[in-house]
């Protein structure tokens, strides 16, 4: 079947059962041409929340689909390839956390997004890359505890120098292979060119940095900057869809280490088949589910 023909029977597929698809920005970049959001991956679960979408297929990282499905637990959530999981994300398990918490009793929980419904419902708040910081200040408290990812936990400890920020050991690993050296390298080769980097990184690559910001702060960065040429510091996805979007601009990726290869499971095949028979759908216990959304929402109530 050519990938014309697959498109076609998705996008019938979509109508016929009242389907949205969500695209992250780290996927295959093909994926975009069926997919009706392409973004952040919270972001994209709260616009999806708001559609009549009977399914919502999720092309991305397991939690980024039970994300989807806290924020509607009323809807059929499909993710094409269940075993694509977060590496970071895996790096923290409830007895994990709960061993953490023992270990620096009444310390608030500040959860990065990129977790398990199950991290997400034994912590005190949810954050994202985007808003981190402002999360972590609003608790004020003099220290707090941040999982799973220590990159983020270190940027957001560096950027508030009144609170003592005690991060788990998670990581992302794909932005962890990038090394200060990566960005001199680049640097050197382009030299006036910003470099934009994702706040999961090493806190000396960060240092390094022009910009730092989420996915789609990158992308708005690069959007509106007068600039020409950028040195993009996060996974090859993000440089894909800048220089098909603003072909005017050059965008140069960190390095070819850059890649997640787990966003790279799904297939237009992949969402053709789950969306075909319902495979692969999310569930999760309600009581989970409602204690996740409750971190959740936490967050989004911050001003």
């Amino acid at each position: 079947m050519s990938q014309a023909e697959i498109i076609e029977k998705i996008q019938k597929l979509k109508k016929e059962k009242n389907a949205v698809i969500l695209a992250h920005c780290y996927q295959r970049v093909e994926i975009d041409l069926v997919a009706d959001m392409v973004g952040d991956s919270l972001g994209l679960s709260r616009k999806a929340a708001e559609t009549d979408a009977d399914i919502i297929l999720f092309a991305g990282v397991s939690f980024m689909a039970e994300t989807a499905k806290i924020l509607s637990p009323d809807k059929k959530v499909l993710i094409p390839r269940p075993e694509a999981g977060c590496f970071m994300a895996d790096m923290i398990t409830p007895e994990d956390l709960r061993k953490f918490k023992s270990e620096h009793p009444g310390v608030p929980v500040v959860c990065y997004v990129n977790s398990s419904a199950e991290i997400k419902a034994e912590s005190d708040i949810c954050c994202t890359s985007a808003n981190a910081v402002k999360v972590t200040a609003s608790l004020g408290a003099k220290e707090v505890l941040f999982i799973p990812d220590k990159g983020l936990g270190g940027y957001v400890n560096s950027q508030l120098p009144d609170v003592n920020v005690i991060s788990f050991s998670g990581f992302c690993p794909t932005h962890m292979r990038i090394i200060p050296d990566d960005i001199d390298s680049m640097r050197n080769k382009y030299p006036g060119a910003p470099v934009l980097v994702h706040p999961e990184c090493r806190i000396e690559v960060i240092e390094k940095a022009d910009y730092v910001g989420s996915t789609t702060g990158i992308i708005n960065y690069a959007q509106q900057s007068s600039a020409k040429q950028f040195i993009i510091v996060t996974e090859v996805g993000v440089v894909d869809r800048l220089n098909r979007d603003y072909p005017d601009k050059e965008f140069i990726l960190i390095s070819d280490k850059a890649v997640c290869q787990n966003m790279k499971w799904n297939t237009l095949e992949d969402i053709l088949i789950s969306l075909e028979k319902d495979m692969y759908e999310v569930e999760l216990d309600s009581d989970l589910s409602k204690r996740a959304l409750l971190s959740i929402q936490k967050m989004l109530d911050v001003k």
